[in-house]
């Protein structure tokens, strides 16, 4: 839900986690570094991890629950899909961490790249945990790690809607990499 004042731009009713800077709010925006035809790919690109993470971890518990070879073979197919597609997702976004100065003085910049890096690293153990013995390395660290991911994904998605939403970074317009 938005409010608003007369003559005046939405502003979100929802309070920031961190910080707000009401001049982000009301500036135009500043654009990805990385698009196509003015459409940033970074929102594009982190579908496939978050999908391909979440669905390992769905997995895992399918493993856990039916002991069944299927669902540990599974995951380490989808913890390495989600591995590759996530090291795009950041590239992508490293891109407008490094180009855009707003997202460096953003506190949210900072805990969604280094929460991101986090997740990298957990899933890249998760995957070599499992590298040639899937079955026997779910229980218990598989599925503790696939569950450190998956909290991890979440709150690391929150802030990255901080970036967009709030101090509107990787959107349509042209403001300031800078402050508006």
């Amino acid at each position: 839900m938005e409010t608003t004042e007369p003559n005046s731009t939405p502003f979100p009713n929802v309070p920031p986690v961190i910080e707000s800077d009401d001049r982000d709010y009301l500036d135009s925006g500043v654009p990805s570094t990385v698009a196509i035809a003015g459409h940033p790919l970074h929102p594009l690109t982190i579908i496939f991890p978050i999908a391909f993470l979440a669905a390992a971890l769905g997995s895992d518990f399918g493993y856990w629950l039916t002991l069944d070879f299927f669902w540990a073979r599974a995951s380490v197919w989808l913890i390495g899909l989600g591995l590759v597609t996530g090291i795009i997702a950041s590239v992508i976004g490293m891109s407008d961490f490094l180009e855009i100065e707003r997202v460096r003085k953003r506190t949210a910049g900072w805990v969604h790249l280094i929460v991101n890096i986090s997740i990298l690293v957990f899933t890249a153990l998760n995957f070599i945990l499992r590298w040639g013995d899937p079955e026997s390395r779910i229980l218990p660290w598989g599925l503790l790690l696939s569950l450190i991911v998956g909290t991890l994904t979440s709150i690391t998605g929150w802030f990255g809607a901080e970036l967009s939403y709030r101090h509107k970074i990787g959107v349509v317009g042209a403001g300031s990499k800078r402050y508006p």
